[in-house]
């Protein structure tokens, strides 16, 4: 049973104890009368904010670019895109990675717009001796953007590489057969004519 607290039926003890103006819960048990337990206030869930950054400088890594953007809000996750031509294995040393694009979420929206706002176009860092001086952010806020939209691409953008792969692989064993039938016809025919 719920009743507001200036209802009539409480008593002026309760009265002067929850002045809150909020609905209590009365109790059919004769003992626990004049007790009341207010629901504890449910915390709002924090919205997180998206960027994205288009451009990524040589020798940045997940790690530097969180300590960058790290200064100015909470640092959620962190993705950043493989340059496409870099990804083919090579056999000579180990390159450092290069990036082309990248994702950042932090905790807070807010912060996340106004660090977009703030900082795009503006220098990574002023210090001559970092590799990033002369350098600009290039960020955009990505409103209505979540991170599994991120996810969901990515999962898409694979499925359809793998997809091309595949046909590709076909259409070169296809290409390899019709070769060597050709070349065994061919031999054929000389033998023929040889005779």
């Amino acid at each position: 049973l719920y009743q507001h607290h200036k209802d009539s039926t409480m008593s002026s003890d309760e009265n002067e104890n929850n002045k809150s103006g909020k609905f209590v819960r009365l109790s059919a048990d004769p003992e626990d009368v004049g007790t009341s337990s207010a629901d504890p206030p449910k915390e709002r869930k924090r919205k997180k904010g998206i960027i994205y950054i288009s451009n990524i400088p040589k020798y940045m890594t997940v790690a530097i670019l969180k300590e960058f953007l790290g200064e100015f809000g909470k640092v959620g996750r962190v993705y950043l895109q493989n340059n496409k031509s870099e990804d083919e294995p090579t056999k000579k040393k180990k390159k450092m990675r290069r990036y082309t694009e990248g994702w950042v979420e932090f905790e807070s929206k807010k912060v996340a717009k106004l660090l977009a706002q703030r900082l795009n176009g503006k220098p990574i860092t002023t210090r001559k001796s970092s590799k990033f001086c002369d350098i600009l952010w290039n960020l955009k806020y990505l409103s209505r953007f979540k991170w599994v939209h991120l996810s969901e691409r990515l999962t898409y953008e694979k499925a359809v590489y793998r997809q091309r792969l595949q046909t590709e692989i076909t259409l070169a064993r296809k290409e390899a057969t019709f070769y060597g039938e050709n070349l065994d016809r061919s031999e054929k025919l000389r033998k023929r004519k040889s005779k």
